[in-house]
């Protein structure tokens, strides 16, 4: 049983960590989700609450343990040192789970146990990352780093120029093999535009060799442990939806062509996504909640020529939803305009986050 008493030993008591939104409740509960977004951590917040002679975590990534002698010795061993939770990380279900009383699984595989609950761990939104980023002393500075750099906590503890390296290196963490990183690049590339998968396989079609069968199943997959999203548009099923990327910094690694528009909407979409359970998007309307009666428009510079030019395009649409709350996002514009008898408020994003 050697190498677990050397797993035995690990005590994370003494490992450093920062509350996030979400937490794990459930004793017995599957965390699932993008690559570095910060599960192993909500594991360490868990197993505070317990002395560390009652728990015993399992890596199944880490080339040091024989899984062998592992599945062989396991029973016994947590009976013999009355272990009462169980953590299994990179968990392969290869392994017959011991009975304790808590066990806690990370994967990425979308298998589903019996009895457990399925946790999603989404990259951080920008309160948290404000938490997390302890190098900058103002709210105008952290902004400017998770605009740059994207949203994973991880990537906070990385210099400047390694950043975007390690980004792309999280990125190919959560493909099996080169073609569903060509899958996730190609989505990536597309993010925030209205685009089927028809359109996605037909552009990576024309650089690769790939079969639409693999294709969308692995698109499925992806949407399936929220790596990317399908936003639809309002009332119409059928129509093109809107494609966006789990981390809006990912955008930067796959052209030195930036569209900065793209960037900006993803950015906007994913503190909506985390909050709003309907999330649409209408002509000419970025961003639709339905149970508010509110829109939300993304744009990052704004101006009063850019303002003459949407009031046209949207009031049509204001009155056929009867729309009552408007919010403009931008970099750093802050006032108010009148939007028919709507008072439409522009914020930058670092304080409309907080109007949330």
């Amino acid at each position: 049983m050697n190498i677990l008493e050397q797993i035995y030993e690990i005590n994370f008591n003494k490992v450093n960590f920062l509350e996030r939104k979400i937490s794990i409740f459930n004793p017995n509960t599957i965390l699932v989700g993008s690559p570095k977004s910060g599960k192993t951590h909500l594991i360490y917040d868990y197993l505070s609450q317990f002395d560390s002679e009652q728990y015993l975590y399992i890596d199944f990534d880490d080339y040091k343990n024989d899984f062998k002698e592992i599945k062989e010795n396991i029973d016994l061993f947590i009976k013999k040192n009355n272990i009462k939770v169980l953590v299994l990380e990179n968990y392969k279900f290869n392994l017959l789970l011991p009975k304790v009383t808590s066990t806690i699984i990370t994967t990425q595989k979308k298998n589903l146990l019996n009895g457990f609950e399925k946790l999603f761990v989404k990259p951080l939104d920008f309160e948290e990352f404000l938490l997390f980023d302890t190098k900058h002393q103002s709210t105008l500075n952290s902004f400017n780093n998770f605009l740059k750099f994207g949203n994973s906590p991880e990537v906070l503890e990385y210099s400047e120029q390694k950043k975007h390296q390690r980004n792309f290196e999280i990125l190919k963490l959560y493909c099996d093999d080169k073609t569903q990183l060509e899958i996730l690049l190609i989505i990536i590339k597309f993010s925030s535009e209205k685009k089927s998968l028809l359109q996605l396989f037909s552009a990576l079609k024309k650089e690769i060799k790939i079969s639409k069968d693999k294709f969308y199943k692995t698109c499925e997959e992806f949407e399936q442990n929220r790596l990317i999203y399908f936003c639809p548009k309002y009332e119409q099923p059928k129509a093109v939806k809107k494609v966006f990327i789990f981390n809006h910094g990912l955008m930067d690694i796959v052209s030195y062509k930036k569209n900065f528009n793209n960037l900006f909407k993803n950015m906007v979409f994913l503190e909506l996504e985390k909050r709003y359970i309907e999330l649409f998007y209408l002509d000419n309307i970025d961003f639709y909640i339905p149970t508010e009666n509110h829109i939300v428009l993304a744009i990052p510079f704004f101006n009063d020529f850019i303002a003459s030019t949407i009031v046209s395009k949207i009031i049509p649409m204001v009155e056929q939803y009867d729309i009552k709350y408007i919010s403009i996002v931008t970099i750093s514009n802050e006032k108010t305009i009148f939007i028919g008898d709507i008072e439409a408020q522009i914020l930058p994003f670092y304080n409309w986050v907080l109007t949330l």
